[in-house]
């Protein structure tokens, strides 16, 4: 929640949403889940309750409780002219009490690092048994400049999208490595629909920053709708490699199908509509994606399947009847199939909400075995999730096994490959050199070779993938790697021209 000014001084009003903004990036991690503004504003707006209002304890215990929220942080700051002081507290909601106080202080111009302080206070006092340090606390956001730092949260809280990205471009301009104020200026721009603007800015978000799923999403967007089909598909492609949810499918196949590659445009609505066979705009997409293809029984099914779940679908209704009407050997004119329907909204937080609601169940499950058997759960997890696509939750997993049992070779190995994924080269070739350390087996080895070869060290990935291939001879992946690799020998051997 806001923090109440306590102190009653002067244009410090901007404070109190600091709070929440930045002990939201402080304590997120693999086993918390910090609901955002936005979920906030949403339970504000269901009790009636104007956003405006500092409301009781009593007032905001009713306003969270149907969130199904396990703490909710309060507090309040003071300044007398000098000492800057924050104060927090948690209200525990399972056990309907309040956690001790959690108090710090120092000068104004020390707030980040009163309010990071405070975070880790407010870390222990919701996981007493947790051992993380204030460097870790600290690593989980890139440095900001208490300026910048202002401006992006009057951003947050301006009304306007002129007012929003005005605060944003200060903040940037102050503070140019400002990942997530880059990520609200895009968002800003494209309020506005200034669709070059916006995609200049969601493009300064670091590839490595959490927010660059939903930064590419929306920059695949402004893409699209500017006709730069090729820039939304790369666009896309980079977030559904990460979060595969049904929207970002669903988008990647309509930049396909622009593009006129229409069987891989259906192989994406077809993921879609599995992902969520609910939303009817899958169907027609995929209708859409068949017909064009030949396939018109398929196109005609999927039709059927639209009308179901939507019947006063009119263009699902006007492209099955011309269908239908072309099977019985009427020309069907072109005009009456519509293009396929791109979706603007993009739900990362409901996904998170629910794998989270899975992981608590299994974690309050294991909180009692050694933590050996611990991290082999977190281990099998992530190589579930990786092998779904959701590469960022499979990253926490197995950074939650490393941690859980450092010894873990297949944690740092799956940490490699995932790290690998997300161009953390560094990282990738440590975590590889890790699990190697601990025992060898093939699939670090394989991410060593592959690093190797993108670095142009052929000779060491092809000793690399000679280690693999003398472990398991037949390993597709490995005998696939070192054909690229002779590939790339017999190029280096080439005599150069006269």
């Amino acid at each position: 929640m806001p923090f109440d000014n306590a102190s009653g001084a002067p244009g410090m009003e901007w404070i109190a949403e600091s709070f929440p903004e930045l002990l939201s990036q402080r304590l997120a991690s693999p086993t918390i889940y910090v609901l955002t503004r936005e979920d906030r504003l949403r339970a504000y707006d269901r009790a009636n309750i104007p956003t405006s209002v500092h409301p009781s304890r009593a007032t905001i215990y009713r306003l969270v409780e149907p969130m199904d929220v396990d703490y909710v942080v309060l507090g309040r700051y003071t300044f007398d002219g000098r000492a800057f002081t924050a104060i927090a507290q948690v209200l525990d909601m399972r056990s309907r009490k309040l956690l001790p106080e959690s108090r710090e202080s120092g000068q104004l111009i020390d707030l980040i690092n009163i309010e990071t302080s405070l975070a880790l206070d407010l870390l222990h006092a919701m996981r007493p048994n947790l051992s993380v340090s204030r460097q870790e606390i600290e690593s989980s956001a890139s440095p900001v400049r208490l300026d910048a730092f202002e401006n992006y949260v009057r951003g947050i809280l301006d009304t306007t999208a002129a007012d929003k990205a005005h605060h944003f471009q200060e903040a940037v301009r102050v503070n140019p490595a400002y990942n997530q104020a880059w990520f609200q200026l895009g968002k800003a721009w494209f309020e506005q629909q200034q669709y070059d603007q916006a995609i200049a800015a969601f493009a300064q978000v670091a590839l490595t920053d959490p927010a660059a799923r939903e930064a590419n999403f929306y920059l695949g967007l402004a893409a699209y709708y500017l006709g730069d089909f090729s820039r939304a598909e790369s666009a896309f492609t980079f977030v559904a490699a990460r979060m595969p949810l049904a929207e970002v499918d669903n988008n990647l196949g309509v930049a396909i199908a622009r593009r006129g590659d229409l069987k891989a445009a259906a192989l994406r609505f077809q993921k879609a509509s599995q992902q969520d066979p609910s939303d009817a705009d899958y169907h027609l997409n995929l209708a859409v994606a068949l017909y064009h293809s030949g396939d018109q029984a398929g196109a005609i099914r999927e039709l059927q399947e639209c009308l179901t779940l939507r019947p006063g679908d009119a263009e699902a209704k006007s492209v099955l009847a011309a269908v239908n009407a072309a099977r019985q050997g009427s020309p069907l004119n072109r005009s009456e199939v519509p293009l396929e329907r791109i979706k603007s909204n993009y739900d990362e937080n409901s996904f998170r909400q629910f794998f989270l609601g899975i992981q608590s169940a299994a974690e309050e499950r294991l909180a009692k075995t050694d933590p050996v058997s611990h991290a082999q759960f977190h281990v099998s997890r992530g190589q579930e999730l990786l092998s779904q696509g959701f590469g960022a939750e499979a990253e926490k997993q197995f950074r939650e096994a490393s941690t859980l049992d450092p010894q873990n070779a297949e944690a740092h190995s799956g940490l490699a490959h995932t790290l690998e994924a997300d161009n953390d080269l560094t990282g990738a070739r440590a975590e590889a050199e890790a699990a190697l350390a601990i025992k060898i087996f093939i699939d670090p080895l394989l991410v060593l070779a592959r690093l190797d070869l993108r670095d142009n060290r052929t000779d060491a990935a092809a000793q690399t993938l000679d280690r693999a291939l003398h472990l398991d001879p037949a390993n597709a992946s490995a005998l696939n790697l070192k054909r690229a690799v002779a590939a790339k020998l017999a190029e280096k051997a080439q005599p150069l021209p006269n």
